[in-house]
């Protein structure tokens, strides 16, 4: 599952953003690659996202947040700088339980940059991205760099505090 094509730069970026999230932490959702305008995330199999015990299918709320998440560290792929970037719409259409036992990966892209929002895709599958779990699209407004803390974008960039 893991593509070979990964740009370091950005999957540092990735990594350090998504390991600040807490529901991230919890849920241990981890990027699987990052490039230019497209991202992998895995949401491994456990039993804190179980929505039915009895047959052990993952709960939607966990497929939901995998997405956006996808969906909103994606832009950190489609833009020169960091900056954060909420989440204005995110619709979502499952298309079939995901099986238990098995992670499940989301693959985001951006697919438009404007200057005030961005424009992402998301699809989620567990053996073949060829089998959609579920699927969204989702929008972000820009705030620009400026706007976000200058102590955090340099954790997600790397860069040395002064």
């Amino acid at each position: 599952m893991t593509p070979s094509n990964n740009t370091p730069d950005l999957m540092g970026r990735v990594s350090r953003f998504i390991g600040t999230l807490k529901h991230c932490q919890h849920l241990g959702i981890r990027p699987v690659s990052a490039i230019t305008n497209e991202l992998v995330l895995e949401l491994p199999y456990s039993q804190r996202i179980v929505g039915n015990p009895e047959t052990g299918v993952i709960h939607g709320g966990a497929i939901t947040t995998l997405m956006d998440t996808a969906s909103g560290t994606v832009v950190i792929c489609a833009l020169p700088e960091f900056e954060l970037c909420p989440t204005l719409d995110l619709r979502v259409d499952y298309m079939r339980a995901a099986n238990p036992g098995l992670p499940v990966f989301a693959r985001a892209t951006a697919y438009r940059v404007s200057g005030n929002i961005i424009f992402t895709r998301c699809e989620t599958y567990q053996e073949s991205p060829r089998q959609t779990v579920a699927h969204c699209v989702a929008t972000f407004m820009r705030i620009g760099s400026e706007s976000t803390p200058k102590a955090y974008r340099q954790l997600i960039t790397g860069e040395a505090a002064p």
